[in-house]
């Protein structure tokens, strides 16, 4: 159950949002003008009408209390999840006033909702605790991993062939054919069912547009693909880990093998990307007992976002399993009570560390863009036209990525920093430092910038 004393604070609530224009319009909901019959549970329940354009308010709902995961439910038509109403009414909660009073019993309609969630959460889980699900017919299943592996290595072999004749050619040829040459090469390579290949495929596109230097750029990229052909085609003699990573590069299904991990899972940061088909979730946490680091992934279709929501700053008590051939990636497992404040922070290293970090990292996974570095002590400043991260007690910074500098967030860590040190968490890699989390000094709750 969750702490009902306990309420989320404003950036938390909007953390969620699954994009600016959503936080925006939440923002403006979070006053209690278009809101009548809210009220919230000792469960942590909140729920509230809200007056719409329509002559009937929205019904809206959230569960913050279920182990499970926050789930939304909103009467609008609106395809976000959570939806402007849901964030408003966080916000509205989170205000700690007696605008969202706690009451014994939420409405018939709330009610009704959360019986048939809960019910159906109870019908999910499997009888007598066994395992849901089980290979029918392992002896099939090996024919086809050995059949696809062969469609793999055929379009590696092919797609071996397309770059050298690209070298040979000469770059400046990538410049006249434009983006169609590597789009029909990406997808001979899902022909190959090797979607990795061709999400690097479809990348190596983008680059001969991307201004000055691109040829040196496109070279690079080239030899990591390169990398990963060759390491498929000679799978067989590698490391099992990097044999595992290699799979998992080239697009093959892993699995959450590894042993559960039961911690208090401290929420580092949410945030998402999105292309023309999916939106992707990333959500890192920090294992207070464990100190491991942890990434979660969730998917959303047809410019939905995914369901999976976490507050950042506060902690869950769950067990997750790593995947194999993937660094730090876990599935969620059980979960033992909703999100609560743990006055943790991960502990912080210098800037040279974290370049040093990265660099080790690449040993095991050449093809890794980034890992998951907490700095301490560090202060924001420009740089020229940029900026970076400088240690407040030695000579070295970390330049911010081109990502960073424009996002609102990069004002936000300026503002709270103010010109003294602060903790900040984020992703390292060769493109430079992203914030996504940010504390100031003292016992401050976490800020994300993201």
């Amino acid at each position: 159950m969750t702490q009902q004393g306990v309420r989320w604070s404003a950036d938390q609530v909007l953390a969620l949002a699954p994009d600016t224009a959503s936080r925006k319009a939440g923002s403006k909901l979070g006053a209690a003008g278009p809101w009548s019959g809210a009220g919230s549970s000792e469960e942590g329940t909140v729920w509230g009408l809200c007056k719409g354009s329509g002559s009937k308010p929205y019904q809206t709902i959230v569960d913050l209390a279920d182990p499970a995961g926050a789930a939304y439910k909103c009467s609008c038509p609106s395809r976000k999840f959570p939806c402007k109403h849901a964030l408003g009414l966080l916000l509205l909660w989170a205000g700690g006033d007696d605008t969202v009073p706690t009451v014994e019993r939420p409405p018939d309609w709330a009610e009704q909702w959360l019986t048939g969630r809960r019910q159906r959460a109870e019908d999910k889980r499997p009888a007598g605790g066994g395992s849901s699900g089980a290979v029918a017919d392992p002896e099939a299943a090996r024919r086809r991993a050995e059949k696809r592996a062969e469609r793999v290595t055929a379009g590696a072999t092919e797609l071996e062939q397309r770059l050298s004749d690209l070298l040979r050619g000469g770059l400046a040829t990538a410049e006249q054919a434009g983006y169609g040459l590597w789009e029909e090469t990406a997808a001979r390579m899902v022909d190959a069912q090797a979607p990795g290949l061709a999400a690097r495929v479809r990348e190596l596109g983008s680059i001969p547009a991307s201004g000055p230097g691109w040829p040196v750029r496109l070279l690079e990229e080239c030899a990591l693909l390169h990398l990963l052909d060759q390491g498929w085609l000679r799978r067989e003699r590698l490391p099992d880990g990097l044999a595992a990573t290699v799979r998992s590069r080239v697009g093959l299904p892993t699995a959450a093998d590894g042993p559960p991990v039961r911690d208090r899972w401290l929420v580092l940061a949410q945030y998402d990307t999105v292309d023309a088909k999916l939106t992707t979730r990333r959500i890192w946490l920090h294992g207070a007992d464990s100190g491991r680091t942890a990434l979660l992934l969730s998917y959303g279709a047809a410019g939905r976002a995914p369901e999976l929501t976490l507050p950042v700053g506060l902690a869950l008590e769950a067990e997750l399993a790593a995947y194999s051939g993937a660094q730090h990636r876990a599935a969620l497992g059980e979960r033992f009570a909703a999100p609560a404040p743990l006055p943790i922070r991960p502990p912080g290293v210098t800037t040279a560390q974290a370049a040093a970090r990265y660099g080790e990292a690449l040993r095991e996974d050449p093809w890794l863009e980034s890992v998951p570095v907490t700095l301490d002590r560090v202060v924001p400043v420009p740089d020229g036209d940029s900026w970076q991260l400088a240690d407040a007690d030695h000579e070295s910074a970390l330049p911010l990525t081109s990502a960073a500098r424009s996002r609102p967030g990069l004002w936000r860590l300026v503002a709270l920093s103010g010109g003294a040190p602060v903790t900040v968490f984020g992703e390292c890699g060769h493109r430079g430092f992203t914030p996504l989390t940010a504390w100031p000094r003292g016992a401050g709750e976490a800020v994300p910038l993201c």
